[in-house]
């Protein structure tokens, strides 16, 4: 896929999609804030399940053009959508940690995502917004971070997506090393709950 067909393929889910990109944009806002103050603790989990599932569904099945799109994208989307609305519900009393002064960095890049992408000279329609495959996965990596509990299957599905974020080289899309910032802090994560997991065993033994 060539830098062209990918912007093309944004610009048409941007005009197509805006109204649904400010309702759910808004359903994740109030949604994740309802798990920082513990109002709903699972409700962050649900709205990026939902999120996610929309990337999947609409940005890729109904938009995406290329193979890559169809056959690695799509399913990565729709498995992690599965399993964020699967930890909704199975570990929905798991309490969502404020955000430390890293998951705060990215949850600001995530916000500031849109404006980024208009200062390195893009328009709208062919911009990056706030619901689309990589703002998305930005904003997964930096909430999940703050649950104690984390699965790591879809721990492991974001941080892959993360590290794609070297093709912002590729494809002109600078704001995407935000992604990909996202991406190494997800192997941090990874490495972290290894460890956990590897102690946990070593006192058992």
């Amino acid at each position: 896929m060539n830098a062209q067909v990918f912007w093309n393929v944004i610009g048409n889910y941007n005009q197509q999609t805006r109204n649904a990109q400010i309702i759910l944009f808004i359903f994740l806002i109030f949604g994740i804030a309802f798990s920082y103050i513990q109002k709903v603790k699972w409700s962050a989990k649900f709205v990026l399940g939902i999120a996610n599932l929309f990337i999947g569904i609409v940005f890729f099945a109904y938009y995406g053009t290329e193979p890559v799109q169809k056959f690695f994208a799509l399913p990565l989307y729709l498995v992690c959508g599965i399993l964020f609305l699967y930890e909704s519900y199975h570990n929905r009393d798991d309490i969502l940690e404020k955000p430390n002064m890293c998951q705060g960095l990215l949850l600001l890049l995530y916000l500031l995502y849109p404006l980024i992408s208009i200062m390195l000279g893009n328009d709208y329609p062919q911009m990056v917004t706030h619901i689309m495959p990589c703002p998305i996965v930005s904003l997964s990596i930096a909430v999940y971070a703050g649950y104690k509990k984390k699965n790591k299957l879809l721990l492991t599905l974001l941080t892959i997506w993360g590290l794609t974020g070297v093709k912002s080289v590729i494809f002109n899309v600078f704001e995407d090393i935000i992604l990909l910032i996202c991406g190494l802090y997800g192997i941090t994560l990874l490495i972290n709950e290894i460890r956990k997991k590897t102690a946990k065993w070593t006192k058992n033994d």
